[in-house]
């Protein structure tokens, strides 16, 4: 273990220089580093299933060598999923129904126990499957919360509830988040908790209302809320939307309001270019923007995103792509001050750098 630990040290040092090389034309201040447990800390994970003779098994595939190995353990997943692999493909194994035509096994596991275990399968499901289905969800009964799903082409089958509920404590306050198989959510809990308490001690005090997009199931715009005056927040995925509202009344957030919207689609509201049935009884006038929240996916933000945030005095920047990040604060640079810098391990032993960044707008 303690040589775990100091490979660990290692790697996440590696992953500083690097990004503070990336970022260097911006920003030569101190780097919050906030550290991973280095095994067990993946609350989701994905096999494909390899049939051999009678046997099967998880697989994954060498990011180089592109060739398959078996995977009976993964270090990086938590215990519940680790407990999950091995009994499902024991059960799975000897029941010919549940394993023909089987291709991929996925896992979404919360701190409180709950598990999604999704079947995929290139074949129809019928009454047998869902009866040894059942079965295998009372098998996995003892490890926890069991649901269980089979996909198809055009059919899902939900055995339980296609759904977790995770709670997490921030800074001494519960919050409870669905999340929704199939759909994004963070993958390290640990972490997102150090991500979200960040945010709410960088940005305690300020003033004005929070403009969020890319809000996923409401991730940071719930906790959020408590400090801002009004939320407004966009996402445009219809699941991660539903699951937002649902946390909304869990949390008994008042003062948050999402919006089913891309970026783009969000900038041509606000500069009154285009009028959307979706926000009919919103009148985006009467916010009072301060501050805006970015989570954008690996590919960055467009022109018309990075000139629309440029119009807000604090920007707050989540990044899973510390190259797009770079080319993005550069083009932000004329108009904003990076402040605050932090790196977020969300991916131990992988090239993978999880990022925050909270810039200000330059005083003339």
């Amino acid at each position: 273990m303690a040589s775990l630990q100091s490979d660990y040290l290692v790697q996440l040092e590696n992953k500083k220089q690097r990004l503070s090389t990336l970022l260097r034309s911006v920003y030569s201040g101190e780097i919050a580093i906030f550290k991973s447990e280095p095994q067990h800390y993946r609350m989701r994970a994905e096999f494909r299933v390899w049939h051999e003779g009678s046997d099967s098994y998880h697989i994954m595939f060498d990011p180089i060598s592109k060739s398959k190995y078996k995977v009976e353990q993964l270090p990086a997943a938590c215990a519940l999923i680790n407990s999950a692999m091995t009994k499902t493909i024991s059960f799975i194994c000897s029941r010919e129904h549940l394993r023909k035509k089987l291709y991929q096994i996925d896992y979404l596991a919360t701190t409180t126990n709950e598990l999604i275990v999704s079947l995929i399968y290139h074949k129809p499901l019928d009454e047998a499957w869902e009866k040894l289905a059942l079965e295998l969800k009372s098998e996995l009964s003892s490890l926890g919360n069991i649901n269980i799903i089979g996909r198809s082409k055009k059919q899902k089958l939900v055995l339980g509830h296609d759904y977790a509920i995770e709670v997490l404590t921030l800074s001494g306050q519960k919050y409870i988040f669905k999340q929704v198989e199939n759909s994004f959510t963070q993958p390290n809990a640990q972490i997102n908790i150090s991500m979200l308490e960040w945010a709410l001690e960088k940005l305690a005090g300020q003033p004005g209302d929070l403009l969020e997009l890319y809000c996923g199931a409401g991730n940071f715009s719930v906790p959020l809320a408590q400090i801002f005056t009004k939320v407004f927040a966009t996402e445009i995925s219809k699941s991660s939307v539903n699951a937002a509202q649902y946390n909304i009344e869990q949390n008994n957030v008042d003062n948050l309001t999402i919006a089913r919207l891309s970026s783009e689609e969000f900038t041509q509201a606000y500069n009154g270019s285009r009028k959307f049935f979706r926000l009919k009884d919103i009148d985006l006038q009467e916010y009072d923007f301060s501050t805006v929240l970015v989570d954008p996916p690996r590919a960055g933000l467009d022109a018309e995103t990075i000139k629309l945030i440029s119009r807000f005095d604090t920007i707050v920047y989540i990044s899973c792509n510390p190259q797009t990040l770079a080319d993005n604060l550069q083009a932000l640079n004329d108009s904003h001050q990076v402040t605050k810098l932090a790196l977020f391990d969300q991916f131990p032993f992988t090239e993978h750098i999880e990022s925050g960044v909270i810039l200000k707008r330059r005083i003339n």
